[in-house]
């Protein structure tokens, strides 16, 4: 009995020493995807463009009328209002890694509230508006097989895109765009009312706690293609004859 007794004790001590080194291991894990992370990283160029006929178009501002849209911005269009409301040029200051848990409040590794204006990450607002009733999703497909331009991250380093991310928060509900999960080919980000102007706030960061990112992402350049798509309240693509395309 006596014995037993010391054998379940041996025992508990080996399974509290491995749980505790399991733990350690663990806690490793998440300081390396942290590490000092790519503090020379910068953008090569970022577009978001919009290819789905003269339904959706999307800007920068609020608008009256579906006219005074566009159907693309560039890497300029972005980086200028983001110098103007932000206060720091996207192609002079790198991303940081950061995190969070709400999609409005950003933190360091060490817990430290990481502002808007400091670049560690990008916030701005586009505006979009829809001829008819609509669905808009972020989708991977592209416009034709000619030409590639659905949603992508692209890079040199194939570990950066795993560590992005892309939050589109509209009424409420954000929608967070992973490059590095495997995922639909379409992601639902709000819906539309005919000609009325639907806000919604995007953010772009470096995800730290993603096990990709380390190090290794250091001076790595990287390109962001957002294509948005429309479709009917039922999610069924639009057709020729409903869009009202001419081409």
């Amino acid at each position: 009995m006596e014995e037993d007794k010391r054998k379940t004790q041996k025992n508990l001590v080996k399974t509290s020493i491995l749980l505790s080194l399991l733990a350690l291991v663990a806690l490793t894990a998440v300081t390396v995807a942290w590490f000092s992370i790519a503090d020379n990283a910068r953008v090569r160029t970022m577009s978001l463009e919009l290819i789905t006929g003269v339904d959706l178009r999307m800007d920068l501002d609020p608008h009256e009328t579906i006219g005074e849209y566009v159907k693309t911005l560039t890497f300029e269009d972005i980086s200028q209002r983001i110098l103007e409301e932000k206060g720091f040029s996207m192609e002079e200051v790198p991303l940081e890694p950061v995190t969070t848990s709400d999609y409005k409040r950003f933190t360091y590794e060490n817990g430290a509230v990481v502002e808007p204006a400091s670049g560690a990450y990008l916030e701005f607002t586009l505006h979009f508006m829809g001829e008819k009733d609509m669905l808009v999703h972020l989708t991977d497909e592209n416009s034709s097989a000619d030409e590639a331009d659905g949603t992508a991250v692209n890079s040199k380093n194939p570990e950066l895109p795993q560590a992005m991310r892309i939050a589109f928060t509209a009424d409420g509900k954000t929608t967070v765009y992973d490059p590095g999960k495997n995922r639909e080919k379409k992601q639902l980000l709000f819906s539309l009312k005919k000609e009325e102007d639907k806000e919604v706030k995007v953010h772009i960061w470096l995800e730290g706690t993603d096990p990709a990112c380390t190090d290794a992402l250091r001076n790595a350049d990287y390109e962001i293609r957002l294509r948005f798509d429309g479709t009917d309240l039922d999610g069924k693509p639009f057709s020729q004859e409903q869009t009202g395309d001419e081409d």
